[in-house]
């Protein structure tokens, strides 16, 4: 995959952006087809740093209820990146 599709934004949180303040890792919402090497290597191509690691998570919102019925939540993915402690990113 192209690395300018698989990273979808940035989350900023007050967990991710602490996070990223004390232990080097951030967090991204990705594509849904895309997988820890595809992940890693856009992050290493788009921000030039040296990734260790990658943990993703596949998210769902709950139902939500209508006047004319549940609709179903969406799904997306994440991915918490582990750089390199020499590296940083920055988001701002």
């Amino acid at each position: 995959m192209d690395p300018i599709h698989v990273i979808v934004r940035p989350i900023v949180t007050e967990k991710a952006t602490w996070g990223s303040g004390h232990q080097n890792r951030f967090a991204f919402e990705v594509s849904k087809l895309a997988t820890k090497t595809d992940i890693k290597q856009a992050v290493e191509s788009l921000y030039k740093v040296r990734v260790l690691g990658v943990a993703t998570q596949t998210r769902r919102l709950r139902n939500r209820a209508y006047a004319y019925g549940f609709v179903p939540g969406k799904t997306w993915k994440r991915a918490v990146v582990k750089i390199h402690p020499e590296d940083k990113i920055e988001l701002f």
